[in-house]
C-alpha cells in the first residue's frame, strides 16, 4: 500500500490532482486508514489507465463513465471497448499529425543546413522534389503531402 505523497512521486502528479481525482469517484474501493489513503496496485493500475485516457484527450466526467462502467461488470464491455477504440484512433490521428510535423522540421533542419554550408538559399531555391537527395526528397513529400488536417 502507498501513501498520497507517495504515488505523488511515482505518477509525477500533485497531490491535489490525486485528491480530486479520488473526489471525482475515480478511486470507488480506495482504502482509508484513520481517514488517509492507500493506494494499492487497483488503484495504481486505474490511476495509469487514468493518465492514458487523459493524454488520449479524454475529460475526466467521461472517465469517470468509464470508471462507473467498470463497477457494473462485463454487461459494459462493448463500451468500454468502444471508448477505447475510439480513443486509439484519436491518438492514431494525432501521432500521424505529428509525423508530418516532424518530417517538415526534418527537411527544415536539412535546409538550413545546406544554406549555411552555401552561404545563402540560391541553390536550394532552385532544388525539386526530384533533385532532391533521396532521404530527404522522402520527408520532404511526406511534409508536404497534406495541409497539417
Amino acid at each position: 500500500m502507498y501513501t498520497i505523497g507517495q504515488v505523488s512521486e511515482m505518477f509525477g502528479l500533485p497531490i491535489s490532482t490525486l485528491r480530486y481525482y479520488d473526489k471525482e469517484g475515480l478511486f470507488p474501493n480506495i482504502k482509508r486508514t484513520s481517514g488517509i489513503r492507500r493506494f494499492g496496485e487497483a488503484e495504481l493500475e486505474t490511476l495509469r489507465v487514468i493518465e492514458c485516457l487523459k493524454k488520449s484527450g479524454l475529460e475526466i466526467k467521461d472517465i469517470k463513465q468509464f470508471i462507473e462502467w467498470c463497477g457494473q461488470g462485463s454487461e459494459t464491455y462493448p463500451q468500454r471497448r468502444d471508448l477505447f477504440i475510439r480513443q486509439k484512433e484519436q491518438a492514431e490521428a494525432e501521432i500521424a499529425r505529428m509525423n508530418r510535423v516532424l518530417a517538415m522540421l526534418k527537411y527544415k533542419c536539412w535546409y538550413y543546413e545546406q544554406a549555411i554550408k552555401d552561404g545563402n538559399e540560391e541553390r536550394l531555391r532552385s532544388l525539386t522534389p526530384e533533385t532532391m537527395p533521396e532521404e530527404i526528397r522522402d520527408i520532404y513529400q511526406y511534409a508536404h503531402f497534406d495541409n497539417f488536417n
